[in-house]
């Protein structure tokens, strides 16, 4: 069981994609586990036969056990192996095409000799994709191939399947009852371990939450003035996500045991500042890639990354690297029209910010003139920390750096 994440010790078997005497190809994925934080293929370290699987579907298993034994293969099965392929793929071409079902379970690759997965075949099956359709999905795997988050990307972009109309909303296909006036849904598993992991933290972290004000005037402006020219330039579309990451980079710069996690009564402190982004999944769930050695960056390099990894999380192609490893995390709740909130720490971290909406409000500037009332572009920023280690003298000090940063942004900073 490979380790998928920072704080991640286990993971639970989803389901197996090979069984026992199969021959797999070197990287080809055999098994789908499961953490709080994304599914994930693993995938054959090389090419063989499975001798035995060594735990079954729904058993949750410690990183580093050993899941299954893999024996070499001889030429005689791979041949075998080889002939099998062709077979189901000529009765793939001869069958007639009015039951999909049958065609997606005697095939093993589609239209463009791409291996599917029995996990990939079961789920058109049942979706009722077509071996044409399945040949037009842009696989995210090696050699193209086509995993499960395509598939599921494939079905949440509103794909119309044999004249069934598209799901508005995941929990849709979620199993559910009615009970007198009520409907009673059942938590998909992701939504299970995301509330598992937010009581945790709670359970783990004393939260306390600071609040500040910040005039993000200057910033507003020079976003408007550049963001055409940007885009031209660099191609990327300039947000101000990535100004925001500046800014907690240096602060965290600054206030260096923001940046730490705990163990027991240890501090670790980070080297290395990985900057988290919750981002919305397709299905509603949240997720949050991560911005490895942010601080090694430009503002041209984290707009780069911010808007790559944003279009992976909104497309479900994330892979585990990018979810893991964070060490303080920033959540934009004002992409909800909110004012601010209240997070929950990210675990193991001790803090994360939230940004809240960007209001225009009357507030006093100071000139040399004196006092004055003006129309500002305003905004909260309301930063969640853990007491045991940060206190309110670390914790305020900091969310402070971070707002004085937002306001001495240049105006006139080139592009």
């Amino acid at each position: 069981m490979p380790k998928l994440g920072e704080s991640i010790s286990e993971a639970t078997i989803l389901r197996w994609l090979k069984q026992k005497g199969d021959h797999v190809e070197k990287d080809e994925a055999i098994v789908e586990v499961a953490t709080d934080k994304v599914d994930s293929e693993v995938a054959a370290p090389a090419s063989g036969i499975i001798e035995e699987l060594l735990y079954e579907e729904n058993d949750v298993v410690k990183v580093g056990e050993i899941i299954a034994k893999l024996s070499p293969s001889d030429e005689q099965k791979a041949e075998e192996e080889k002939t099998e392929e062709k077979m189901d793929l000529q009765s793939v071409e001869d069958s007639p095409q009015d039951s999909n079902v049958q065609i997606l379970e005697s095939s093993r690759h589609d239209g463009q000799g791409r291996f599917l997965s029995p996990l990939v075949r079961s789920m058109a099956a049942k979706e009722g994709i077509s071996v044409e359709a399945l040949s037009s999905i842009q696989g995210s795997g090696s050699n193209g191939r086509i995993l499960k988050k395509d598939i599921l990307a494939y079905l949440e972009n509103g794909v119309q399947l044999d004249n069934r109309p598209p799901s508005s909303d995941a929990v849709n296909r979620q199993p559910s009852s009615f009970t007198g006036g009520q409907e009673i849904i059942e938590m998909d598993r992701m939504r299970s371990m995301i509330a598992d992991h937010m009581v945790e933290s709670k359970r783990t972290s004393p939260h306390v939450t600071a609040y500040v004000e910040v005039d993000v005037t200057k910033i507003v402006e020079w976003r408007e003035k550049n963001k055409v020219a940007f885009q031209q330039k660099y191609g990327e579309k300039i947000t101000f996500t990535p100004i925001f990451v500046e800014a907690v980079i240096k602060a965290l710069e600054e206030y260096p045991m923001v940046n730490v996690s705990v163990d027991g009564k240890k501090i670790i402190r980070k080297k290395e500042m990985n900057i988290g982004m919750a981002a919305a999944l397709p299905t509603g769930n949240l997720i949050v890639p991560v911005i490895h050695g942010a601080n090694q960056y430009s503002l041209l390099g984290l707009t780069k990354k911010v808007n790559e990894l944003t279009d992976k999380a909104r497309t479900n192609k994330l892979n585990a690297d990018e979810i893991q490893g964070g060490t303080f995390t920033i959540s934009n709740v004002g992409t909800f029209r909110n004012l601010m909130g209240t997070p929950i720490i990210n675990q193991p971290q001790v803090a994360i910010l939230a940004t809240g909406a960007i209001k225009k409000r009357p507030a006093v500037v100071e000139t040399e003139y004196g006092d004055m009332i003006a129309i500002r572009q305003m905004m909260y920023l309301s930063l969640s920390f853990d007491h045991r280690v940060v206190d309110g003298n670390l914790g305020g000090s900091f969310l402070a750096r971070i707002m004085d940063h937002l306001e001495a942004f240049d105006p006139n900073r080139s592009i």
